[in-house]
């Protein structure tokens, strides 16, 4: 896109510029329709599940409820607690959301499609997803108000804590595939699962480790059944309740955004991100970015159904899974995955 920009007659620094903006955008934008129809797609599968009909007022079938949610939102008034930390209470739901999209500039879309193939992009995920943990406890801590400041030091525990257990999953990952770049993750898995399926989730040392980051990935993003950071009964509404108008908003969009950004990594690190299902010539006329979206919306779905479905763990449970449970093994599987590697002589 740079060259095409440079052959309009743009020096190479503003043709550079203007193709990176237009690269955020093209990701951005899109993203925040996805997130608006996630929302309805959830609270649609919910109620099915329930044996209900869900949002079906606002538009065709319902479609429009998102937006008409998102509309009541923006014409609230903005409250500001008095005791608050003003300045931090602001820019907590702010630093939420921001991460959640800094995230997908390494996530490749298709072949080449990619904002920045950085050759450490799974450190770059790492390393954004882990700054989440400061809008969580700056929104708790500068409302001022016991509940949310509990429900902060709780996700902040919980969040993590799960992320050490999916840093050493992703080893396991970067080991078989030679690469932390995401685009090359992806290329490792072709004809991978017993030579025609591109996944490294047919591969027998891989799946237990798949099913682990697909669980942890659940508390990473506090949802159901590890929604503890939002448990009415004992949190009010967790670390986002004295929050209103906007800025509840950002909080909302951003959990949605990192949701979709879970069921993007577990399509991209084990089950063959933009290639299809199998490694069969026909198969490879359908875009990259369709069999993306469509490993996605499955993810989502899975997620949705566990939250319908499931009931909610308890506090101590969830840490114990994390810390005695999904530690020992991940770390384990390193050495396990390592070892096979070496005795295979993949490496050296």
């Amino acid at each position: 896109m740079t060259a095409f920009f440079q052959s309009l007659g743009m020096s190479y620094e503003v043709a550079w510029f203007t193709a990176t903006i237009i690269g955020i955008l093209l990701i951005a934008l899109p993203l925040m329709l996805a997130v608006a129809m996630i929302i309805y797609a959830d609270r649609k599968i919910w109620a099915a599940m329930a044996l209900r009909r869900g949002p079906n007022v606002v538009g065709p079938f319902g479609l429009l409820q998102s937006f008409a949610d998102g509309l009541k939102v923006f014409l609230q008034e903005t409250i500001i607690p008095s005791a608050s930390n003003r300045g931090l209470f602001l820019i907590a739901p702010i630093i939420t959301f921001t991460v959640a999209l800094l995230a997908w500039a390494v996530i490749p879309f298709d072949a080449g499609v990619v904002l920045s193939n950085i050759n450490v992009g799974l450190l770059y995920i790492l390393a954004i997803s882990s700054l989440g943990v400061y809008g969580v406890v700056l929104s708790g801590w500068a409302s001022n108000s016991k509940y949310p400041f509990f429900s902060a030091m709780r996700a902040a525990a919980q969040m993590i804590s799960y992320e050490v257990s999916i840093g050493f999953i992703i080893i396991s990952v970067v080991l078989w595939a030679g690469t932390f770049n995401m685009a090359g993750i992806v290329e490792a898995q072709r004809g991978h699962g017993l030579g025609i399926v591109n996944a490294f989730g047919f591969n027998l040392l891989l799946f237990p480790v798949a099913v682990m980051f697909l669980i942890s990935s659940l508390a990473e993003t506090a949802r159901a059944p590890f929604d503890l950071t939002e448990a009415e009964s004992e949190l009010v509404a967790g670390y986002q309740t004295e929050y209103s108008s906007m800025s509840f908003a950002l909080f909302w969009l951003g959990e949605y955004a990192n949701v979709l950004l879970m069921c993007t990594l577990n399509a991209v690190l084990f089950w063959g991100g933009y290639l299809p299902p199998v490694d069969w010539a026909p198969l490879y006329y359908v875009p990259g970015i369709i069999w993306l979206f469509a490993k996605i919306l499955l993810f989502f779905f899975i997620f949705s159904w566990i939250k319908a479905t499931v009931p909610r763990y308890r506090y101590d449970q969830l840490m114990r899974l994390g810390w005695k449970v999904f530690l020992p093994i991940s770390l384990f599987w390193v050495f396990l995955v390592s070892g096979y590697l070496m005795w295979k002589g993949h490496w050296g």
